[in-house]
Order: structure tokens, then sequence, then C-alpha cells
């Protein structure tokens, strides 16, 4: 499968995706054949339509693996193979209709505050202050910083788009420091060398936070913090939408800096506001009340 592989990954890098796309789907590809133990251009329409069914069905993987191994083989036999079949369109699995984890305020600074390691405490606050997916927080760059505009650009995001987002004075104000602790040239977060505490490193480190670091830092303070939630590193983008909702802010301007194409996505924040329920509630009563 190798000339196949080589020649997907450069059909999916001339196409613009991102390097963690491209890996999927090449992974997608590659589990298809191994599944059979047969080069996936000699399987058939059949065969490809088995698999899906015993993904759903047989190892029951979550609708995100499903939806992004069928995105892969949609990709791999329309585009790399030029052919069209049925089942690559009739696949896709029905999504799951589940909100969101949201922390109040006071649970967010409980976790941030539990964060020992200051690149990890900085990164994370700026995630929630600017409402950034992880990515995007871990990743950014000294020149992304607009002081004199109080904006962070980020570059290439989700969907390759990019997008300012306002920041906040305090925040600047805590980049800039965390930045002199380490000054590097190129890093707003430098990944540590391993076993090091926090300190920066003697040499300016290549690369940035991975993510793997990020959602470890983060589960460790939520655990530390006694907020008894399901929450992730992205359960912060969802408070920051939702917390801004609550404080008045338009829904159009919370779909700009979240980066939202559509505005039903950035709606369902709407489900989630403690204003809008705590509006409901009176009259929710009521209905128990004897005429």
């Amino acid at each position: 499968m190798t000339a196949l592989r080589h020649r997907m990954t450069q059909d999916l890098q001339l196409r613009g995706y991102a390097d963690r796309t491209v890996e999927a789907y090449v992974r997608a590809v590659a589990a298809l054949a191994q599944f059979y133990d047969t080069s996936p251009d000699q399987l058939s329409e059949e065969q490809v339509r088995q698999y899906l069914v015993h993904l759903s069905t047989g190892r029951k993987v979550a609708r995100s693996t499903h939806t992004i191994a069928l995105c892969g083989l949609k990709f791999f036999y329309e585009q790399t193979l030029g052919r069209s079949w049925t089942v690559l369109d009739v696949a896709r699995p029905k999504r799951e209709k589940k909100l969101p984890v949201v922390l109040s305020r006071g649970e967010v600074w409980r976790i941030l505050d539990a964060v020992r390691i200051d690149v990890y405490r900085v990164c994370l606050t700026t995630i929630y202050a600017c409402g950034l997916r992880l990515l995007e927080g871990a990743q950014l760059q000294v020149p992304d910083v607009d002081g004199e505009r109080t904006l962070l650009h980020l570059r290439a995001a989700k969907g390759g788009k990019d997008r300012y987002v306002p920041l906040p004075d305090d925040t600047l104000a805590l980049l800039r420091d965390h930045w002199r602790t380490h000054r590097n040239p190129q890093w707003l977060f430098p990944a540590l060398p391993a076993g090091a505490r926090g300190h920066a490193p003697a040499v300016p480190a290549a690369t940035p936070l991975t993510r793997s670091s990020l959602q470890s830092a983060f589960h460790r303070a939520l655990l530390q913090s006694g907020v008894h939630k399901q929450a992730h590193v992205h359960t912060l983008r969802h408070s920051y939408a939702t917390h801004l909702l609550e404080a008045g802010v338009a829904l159009p301007l919370i779909q700009e800096a979240l980066g939202h194409t559509s505005l039903r996505t950035t709606a369902i924040y709407t489900h989630l506001t403690r204003e809008l329920r705590d509006a409901a509630l009176e009259p929710i009563n009521g209905l128990m009340q004897r005429p």
C-alpha cells in the first residue's frame, strides 16, 4: 500500500488538509486494508459497506471515530481512485444531540488556580479568556499577539481560516509577563524539556506545547480542584461562549469569536445559560400552583 498511501497523502496535501487530518484519513484507509488483509484498491463496494457496518455494530466505535473513517474512505475512493460509490454517501452515522459540559466562572478559576506549572496555567487561561480550541492556544506564536488593538490573530485555524479574537487586557499583561520568562523568538508556549518543572530551558524550544501534555495538565488540575464534572480543555471554550452569552454579548459576535461558520452551531449555547433557566423557573414553578 506504500504507493497508494503516498498518492493519497499528496492528494490530501494538494487540497490543503491539515497534517492531523491527513494522518487520520490515511490511518482510516490503512485500518480497512488491515481488516481484509488486502490492498484497499482491490476491495469492492460491498466489502467497504460491510466494514462500515462492522464499525457501527461490531466494534461499536464512537460516532466521531466512525465519521473520520468514513471521510477518509470517501476521500480515498472518490478523489484518489476516482470511484463514485453510493455507500460512501449514505453511511454517515446519526448525529448525537448532546449538550456540552459547561463550567461556572468559579469552577473555571478553581481549575486554573490548580495548574502548578506556569506555561500550562497561562496557556489554559488564554484558551478560556479567548475561547480558543486546544491547538489554537498551544500553537500561538509571538507575532500573533496584536497588543495595540488587543487582538489575537489565529492563523489557519479549523477549516484553514484565519480569524481575530478579542484579547482581554489582563490576558495581554499575563502573556507579556510569561514571555519574559522564556523569551522564545517564535512560540508563546514553548514545549518543556523532559523532566522540567516550569523553568525556561537554556536553549529555546523549537516546538510548542503538545496536545497530550496540555490535556494532562488540565486533567491533573481538574482532579486537584475538586470540581466534579466530566470536563476537558475544550470545556473552557464552551464555558467562554456560555459566559459571554450570559453577560449579554450578541450571538453573532460570539459566533465570530469562536470561528463558527453557522450561527446554528453557536446557538447551542442558548440552551446552557443560567439566566435563561432562571427566567423560566418562576413560570415553570407556577404550573404546580392550584388556581
